[in-house]
């Protein structure tokens, strides 16, 4: 690997693709490709075969996925399993045809099942069911860790898959209908701390759940150097969490974003929508043995992707992750 490897990243204008994108450049790697869906459709296996034919790509990073939340995974089941399926397996089956020796796949700590054991562990893989609202998802990001493993078993080559607990920062969506919990927190304090009651007090926000599910959270930064030292070691196994190992409550959460932002207002959760998951933390010390480790905490994070959202306050309801 050197700073002319000619690297091929799918995905590229998404918040993760970005972000690896920036981390390479920051390194100076120089000669990086890049395709909009408008110029490659990564689901047409003859397109995704021509453009390597053209390319030439020595290693491929695959951060494109169709994503979505509960209701977009319940209304179309069968896009989220069936394009997810296509993108992937179009990547690494040209990756294998045109004798890429690297590939990493990124995926989700979805693909671990409902009720394993906390915190998640690489070995829990498949061994029991997955969590219904998004096992469509999982099933189609399963299939692509197991497709570089076999790859790894049959061809020895050096196929890796990332999976990255919740992830946030700059180009993140913060469309309060789809976006994740993190990045609404954002906007609905950010919007409420601009509003006042008519008596001039200011404006509550008003929360899902009782707050007290955990959660862990990585900056998309941290993700994007995780993925550059993945790419310049060698791993000796196929399958890593890339996670902070560290979570805290809805409620710390909705706090610390409160602070950040600036609103006083008064908080109110709404019990009677639903929880989800009581808790959901990645074990990272697979990674943390491979040699790296997570250095951005939340409280940082959180503040330049505060940052990013003002700057951006224009545009970002038209970002497209």
């Amino acid at each position: 690997m050197n700073t002319t490897t000619k690297i091929y990243i799918a995905g590229h204008r998404g918040m993760v693709g970005s972000a690896i994108w920036r981390a390479l450049v920051a390194k100076g790697y120089t000669n990086l490709i890049g395709r909009t869906s408008a110029e490659l459709d990564l689901r047409s296996q003859q397109a995704v075969t021509e453009f390597f034919d053209i390319g030439n790509p020595e290693v491929v990073i695959d951060a494109a996925a169709r994503v979505g939340g509960i209701l977009a995974n319940n209304e179309y089941p069968y896009q989220f399993l069936m394009e997810n399926m296509q993108i992937q397996n179009n990547l690494i089956d040209a990756s294998l045809k045109a004798d890429v020796e690297k590939f990493i796949f990124l995926g989700s700590s979805c693909i671990y099942p409902k009720l394993a054991p906390q915190p998640l562990k690489e070995e829990y893989l498949l061994t029991a069911p997955l969590e219904p609202t998004n096992e469509w998802y999982a099933i189609a990001k399963i299939t692509g860790v197991k497709a570089c493993e076999a790859i790894r078993k049959q061809f020895g080559k050096d196929y890796i898959s990332l999976m990255p607990t919740n992830l946030y920062g700059p180009f993140d969506n913060f469309d309060l209908r789809t976006s994740h919990v993190l990045p609404a927190m954002i906007r609905k304090f950010h919007e409420a701390k601009h509003q006042s009651t008519v008596d001039g007090r200011p404006s509550t926000v008003t929360l899902w759940g009782s707050g007290t599910p955990m959660r862990e959270f990585l900056f998309v930064e941290e993700l994007a150097d995780a993925v550059v030292f993945a790419l310049e070691n060698q791993f000796q196994d196929n399958l890593y969490n890339v996670g902070t190992g560290v979570d805290l409550t809805i409620r710390e959460l909705a706090e610390l974003i409160q602070k950040t932002v600036g609103h006083t207002g008064e908080i109110i959760w709404d019990s009677s929508k639903p929880d989800g998951t009581p808790r959901k933390l990645m074990d990272v010390s697979k990674m943390t043995d491979a040699g790296w480790k997570a250095k951005v905490g939340l409280e940082e994070g959180i503040k330049r992707t505060y940052e990013w959202f003002l700057e951006n306050q224009e545009t970002f309801k038209q970002v497209k992750i």
